[in-house]
Order: structure tokens, then sequence, then C-alpha cells
């Protein structure tokens, strides 16, 4: 018996069955078969019995992966500088941290290389809502891994819980930012902007800025553009080409962009003679969004606290190793609505 009591994903790591079980037979609760009983209660009988809820675990590190995409995108950038800085906060919490970045073009290729992330207690990850990443994801949470999403969920999914703001609220709040804004006469048409994604959090948030456009603002006409580029310089041409051929720059009187490219829609806009008078709201606070927001070139940026997110996904990873009671009680990032008047 070791001398540091075992996690309980230790034992289900051992026994070769799901955390879940684990607690189940533990706690004597029905749901698992005589053989699977048997065969956890043998590995507490070699291992020992795991610590107590609510008490933490002392010893070694506990060794955690964050996965985000390989996309490039200044939020995913941003995320990755705030790991980086939080380094110090997960020593003093006994946190040893390591970053992936994974290539989302192709999701069974994700998929291989998020199984194959090793020697890790817990994962966060952030990752599009696609079957072959919700078998991995089940498949390591079935080998002892706990695994949270980050900013963006994978529904469906044996994940433990989801850390970040709500997704479809924050669409719902620009549609009510630009709905107001919008004025009366001819401009009646507020156009809708995103990459191709299958990212839950973008698709939540198209799908709250259409509830509350058809639910409060029946006069406005919701219009869809193509899909955009994920690079700036990519989605003000993509936008460009869009006001030439398929949208009537006058009717227009906001833009939602929920995902990547937002400086480049701005930009689109203001080449297109349509800044200011033209709303826009985007997501995420980075150098460049703050200076287009002091030029009067973004309307508003809705913003989660991302160093919050990032040191919370690693608490409930850690209390969940350590079988804290309440580990999965949190409290979300609320949407920050930033303007040129607040930024400081």
């Amino acid at each position: 018996m070791s001398a540091t009591p075992p996690t309980i994903a230790d034992i289900a790591r051992t026994a070769g069955v799901g955390t879940a079980t684990v607690d189940r037979v533990l706690n004597r609760r029905p749901g698992v078969n005589a053989e699977t009983v048997q065969r956890v209660m043998q590995v507490v009988e070699e291992m020992g019995a795991p610590q107590q809820p609510g008490r933490p675990r002392k010893g070694a590190n506990s060794r955690f992966a964050f996965v985000l995409p390989a996309d490039e995108s200044p939020f995913l950038d941003l995320v990755e500088r705030q790991i980086a800085q939080a380094a110090g906060d997960f020593r003093h919490a006994h946190i040893t941290e390591i970053t992936y970045r994974i290539d989302t073009a192709d999701p069974v290729r994700f998929a291989e290389e998020l199984a194959q992330i090793g020697e890790c207690e817990g994962i966060a990850l952030m990752a599009p809502d696609l079957p072959p990443i919700k078998r991995a994801i089940n498949e390591l949470v079935r080998a002892g891994v706990h695994v949270v999403t980050l900013f963006s969920d994978v529904a469906g999914s044996m994940r433990e819980t989801c850390i970040g703001a709500d997704n479809r609220a924050a669409g719902r709040t620009a549609g009510l930012l630009l709905g107001r804004m919008a004025g009366e006469g001819g401009r009646d048409t507020l156009l809708l902007s995103s990459q191709a994604t299958r990212l839950t959090a973008e698709i939540e948030r198209r799908i709250g800025f259409a509830q509350v456009i058809e639910e409060r603002f029946p006069r406005l006409r919701l219009l869809r553009t193509a899909d955009l580029p994920p690079d700036n310089d990519g989605a003000r041409e993509a936008l460009l080409q869009a006001l030439r051929d398929d949208i009537d720059p006058s009717r227009v009187t906001g833009i939602y962009n929920v995902g990547s490219g937002s400086a480049g829609v701005a930009r689109a806009l203001a080449d297109a003679g349509l800044a200011p008078q033209v709303g826009v709201v985007a997501h995420d606070f980075t150098d460049e969004h703050g200076s287009l927001l002091t030029a009067n070139a973004l309307s508003y940026v809705l913003h989660q606290d991302i160093h919050y997110c990032v040191l919370t996904a690693a608490r409930v990873l850690r209390a969940l190793c350590e079988n804290v009671r309440g580990a999965l009680n949190v409290v979300q990032p609320r949407i920050e609505i930033l303007t040129a008047e607040n930024l400081h």
C-alpha cells in the first residue's frame, strides 16, 4: 500500500473503469454489476482507500494538460499567454501544467492526438463538438483522466463540466445592443458573420443573437454572411466582396461577428464608408480591439475573464483528483460589455 492515499482516478485507472463507477462502488450505490464491484474493491484493497472528501492530497504535483485548437486566433493566443502567466499560481497550488495546440482541420486526427496525451491526471479542453472528439473524451474519462471543457463545450461527452461564460446569453446580449442601436428609416439589416466552425461557443452565440432579434426587434432583418476567413485580411476582403455583390450597404445597421477576424470586419466597414454609423459587436478584448474601440471602429467588445477561467479549470481538476466534495460547484464568469469609455 502506498504511503500517499490514492485518488479515485488512480483506482479507476488501475481497475479499468470510470471514476463515476468507482464513486458508486465506494458509496454503495446501485447500477454496477457484481463483477465490476469485486474488481474495484480488489484494487482498493491493494492500493488503499482514497482520501476523505474535502481533504486535499499532499505530495507530488498534479499534472494537467490544457488543450487548445492550433488555429491562428488572437483569442487562442491570449488564452495560451494567460496559461503561461498563471504558472506561479499553479506552482502554489501544486499543479504542473502543459499546453498543447492541436490542428482542428481533421477531427479524427485531433481525437487521436488528444487520446495520446499521457501522464496527466486532468485535461482542460477547447475543441470542436464532433463525434470523434466526443469518443476520445469518453475514453480518457473511462481511463480515469478528469476532463473539463474550456470556453466551448462538447455536449453529450463524459466531460465533467464546462468552464466559461454562457455563450447563448452573449449572443443575445449582442442582439440587444445592436437592436437598440438601429435607427429608423431605411437601415433595417443586421449582419451575422462567423467562420466555418464546429465550436459550440460560436454556434450558441449565433442562436442567441437570432433569438433576440426575432423576439424583440421584428422590424429588423437578420442576414447571415457567407463564412469569413479567420484572419483579419481575409475577413476584410470577403466582407467587402459581399458588400459589393450580395448585400445592400445602404440598409445595413449593424454587424455581429461571433469569432475571429473582427478587426478585418471593422476595417471592411470603414473601407465601405459604413463606419461609424453601423454598429459592430465583437468578442474578446485584445490590444487591437482596444485600439478599434477607441477609434470608434468597434461599438462594443464582449469579453470574459480568461485568467479566471484558466485558474478555475485547474482548481476544478485538482478538486476532482482529490475527491473534494462540491468540486463541480463553479461560479461561471459574466459577460463584460466593453466600450471606448470603460477600457481602464
